[in-house]
């Protein structure tokens, strides 16, 4: 089988814990190179058995034996070098968020069609299938006519000094780092968007940046919704779905990776409970997909518009939490 030649721009802790391995796995693609600008690629390199290292991320774009390139840099940083991996003609798998804003993320994603190369925001957890069986199951009327969904991600960060994570000028704050699955969530379950949003922010007095927010949404189907995500609460990647007559739990949600991929469905109704497992390699799966999608000249199933409109809705958010206030969409 043909495979699709991917390089990493950086070592990041991402890659070498979850998408290098993943790459090892797919049957479709193989890490051909890893680049970094602190000089750890070539120890990388030799750790995960990869072919090439290059000390600048230059290096590895100007290589035709590049088809492809994974960001898992700053937040700040996507949009650099996703115009700069365009520009060399590499297709590109950017981790979320893609950037800092809509306007951002609409000029990468114009940019990567016009140089005629693939753009996926690397949203892992959607490639379960345990979210294509709740949708199933909505469908079904299994919980009536749905009306609320809760989503929610946290994690205590213990170590704020030094992370980019609390760092303003990098994208740093829970809704950029976690938020953005439970925005994500609400929007890809539902298949709706929020009309208005308001959000509360809880801002760190010497970083200055987010360390749990709490949303409210009206979606465009009539549905509210609300999500939390935190930097100082205990680990949570879960949602929820209210119906008229039963509601889904999902705890597993974002995460499922962390209990050897299973995911977990819980269905109540009338005070029967339903439990379904189902398991997955969600990187490997993510990896398959946007290599197939380069292989076959498609489209990813997670488009570029889709991922316009998730950043739309972020800074709908910080908006919120900026002003104190409402913010419409529509």
């Amino acid at each position: 089988m043909k495979k699709v030649r991917w390089g990493i721009l950086s070592t990041a802790k991402i890659s070498q814990r979850s998408l290098i391995p993943a790459f090892g796995r797919a049957q479709n693609a193989v890490v051909a190179g890893i680049a970094s600008s602190s000089g750890k690629a070539a120890d990388v390199a030799k750790e995960f058995n990869i072919a090439k290292s290059y000390t600048s991320y230059e290096e590895m774009l100007q290589d035709p034996e590049i088809d492809a390139v994974y960001i898992p840099l700053p937040n700040h940083l996507h949009k650099k070098w996703t115009m700069e991996a365009a520009k060399h003609g590499k297709h590109i798998l950017c981790e979320k968020p893609a950037s800092l804003n809509a306007e951002e993320t609409k000029e990468m994603v114009e940019f990567c069609r016009e140089k005629n190369v693939k753009f996926m925001e690397a949203f892992m957890y959607q490639f379960h299938p345990q979210h294509e069986r709740v949708r199933e199951i909505i469908k079904s009327g299994e919980i009536g006519e749905v009306k609320y969904m809760r989503a929610s991600f946290s994690f205590f960060l213990a170590q704020h000094e030094g992370n980019i994570k609390m760092d303003p000028n990098k994208g740093g704050g829970s809704v950029y780092d976690v938020g953005c699955y439970a925005i994500h969530a609400i929007r890809n379950i539902l298949n709706a968007e929020p009309v208005e949003v308001q959000v509360h922010a809880n801002i760190d007095a010497d970083y200055q940046v987010d360390t749990s927010a709490f949303g409210y949404m009206q979606m465009d189907n009539g549905v509210r919704a609300h999500f939390d995500c935190s930097f100082d609460m205990v680990f949570r990647a879960e949602y929820e779905i209210i119906g008229t007559e039963g509601q889904i739990k999902v705890p597993r949600a974002f995460r499922p990776d962390n209990h050897g991929g299973e995911g977990l469905i819980i269905v109540q109704k009338e005070g029967v409970t339903r439990e379904e497992r189902i398991t997955a390699d969600i990187y490997r799966s993510e990896v398959e997909h946007i290599s197939q999608v380069i292989l076959e000249d498609g489209e990813p199933s997670y488009t570029g518009e889709n991922a316009i409109q998730n950043m739309r809705v972020i800074e709908a958010c910080y908006q919120s939490v900026k002003t104190g206030k409402m913010v419409k969409l529509h």
